[in-house]
């Protein structure tokens, strides 16, 4: 039996996640794995029934709203992806047991919300990973790396889907949750 991998691409909100995730599926394709992919159902940006990127790349997927999806739909597949894996109920448990099970997984997700609270679902699969690669965008007021997500307006959810409309990236210096001294300045 060949060992299973478990990949969590992560960053803040353009970081290019979903395009590393996307060239890691192509990649086991190409080793004639059989792959499947899966986005939360309330992920409807660009397009219902697929995975695509800010630029534009994408790949076919089924719109879920639990991890508990997953299991009936992947029987078949030797690797599973999930894009924007924070905006799923129970899908740690549920990728977790398929790693256990012999399946590969590779994740795109954040891992911390705009106001610096961190996501159970995908705090509780990182232990598990094999590989975790953080992927930094670039802060819209520095342009040095960025690893946090701000939000533009005061939003009342902790999710809210968006893009560079409601989200941007943003260094150290200048994110409120991260820097107390500064934040104040630069929210």
């Amino acid at each position: 039996m060949r060992q299973p991998y478990f990949i969590v691409f992560t960053g803040p909100m353009f970081g290019s996640k979903t395009t590393k995730m996307l060239a890691a599926i192509e990649r086991a394709s190409y080793q004639n794995k059989k792959v499947i992919a899966f986005k939360p159902q309330m992920d409807d940006r660009y397009s219902q029934g697929e995975i695509v990127t800010h630029t534009g790349m994408r790949f076919t997927a089924h719109n879920i709203k639990s991890g508990k999806q997953i299991i009936d739909l992947s029987k078949e597949y030797e690797v599973i992806a999930v894009d924007e894996a924070f905006m799923i109920d129970d899908i740690a448990e549920t990728l977790i047991d398929l790693f256990q099970m012999g399946k590969s997984i590779i994740v795109s997700s954040i891992q911390l919300s705009a106001s610096g609270q961190v996501f159970e679902e995908i705090r509780d699969i990182l232990p598990w990973a094999t590989k975790i690669e953080i992927c930094p965008a670039v802060c819209q007021h520095t342009g040095a790396d960025a690893y946090y997500t701000v939000r533009k307006n005061r939003g009342t959810s902790e999710i809210e889907v968006g893009g560079s409309e409601l989200y941007e990236p943003r260094a150290w210096t200048h994110t409120p949750f991260m820097n107390k001294k500064y934040g104040e300045n630069y929210g």
